[in-house]
Parts: C-alpha cells; structure tokens; sequence
C-alpha cells in the first residue's frame, strides 16, 4: 500500500517538473520572439535570463533523477553547485534588463 503511493507520488512530480520545465521553456521563447521583433538590450537581457533559468530548471531535473541512490558528499556539492551556477546567472540577467 505505501510502496503504490510512493510510485503515484513520484510520478505526480515527474508530471510537476516536466509542466515547470514546460513553462519556463514558454517563457523564454515569448521573451526570444519579443526580443526578435524590437531588438532591445533590456529584451536581450531578459532573454538570455530566461534561457538560464531554464536551464537551471532542467539540470535541476536531471540530478534529481540520477540521485535514487545516496550520492558521495562530494558528488552531491559538485551537482548541487552545478544546478545553481545557471539560476545565478539567469537572476542576474533578468536584473540587467529590469535596471540597466
């Protein structure tokens, strides 16, 4: 009984993620076509920092789908590192076209 409700349940955040993954895709091709059509700096900016966060959101995915079994602690710093760097980077872009 508690082993079917853990597989529902993770198959409902598969279904969750997939649908955030999905969304921040949408987000950054609107932002990608509004930047195509005016050209902008601060529509460039917002668009390179969706693109990140999107990237962010998959890699973010990824690791936690490799991680059923409990990593080394330096494996797990090293992926935790690694899915934050794009979120950084995307945060600072979309601070860019809100400020510059």
């Amino acid at each position: 009984m508690v082993s079917s409700v853990v597989q529902y349940g993770q198959a409902f955040l598969v279904l969750l993620r997939l649908i955030l993954f999905g969304l921040t895709l949408g987000i950054t091709v609107i932002s990608f076509q509004a930047y195509q059509q005016r050209r902008s700096e601060r529509l460039q900016y917002a668009f390179i920092g969706f693109a990140f966060i999107s990237m962010g959101v998959a890699v973010t995915n990824i690791v936690s789908q490799m991680f059923t079994a409990d990593p080394s602690p330096g494996a797990r710093l090293f992926f935790n590192i690694t899915q934050t760097i794009p979120f950084i980077i995307g945060f600072a872009m979309l601070y860019l076209s809100l400020y510059r």
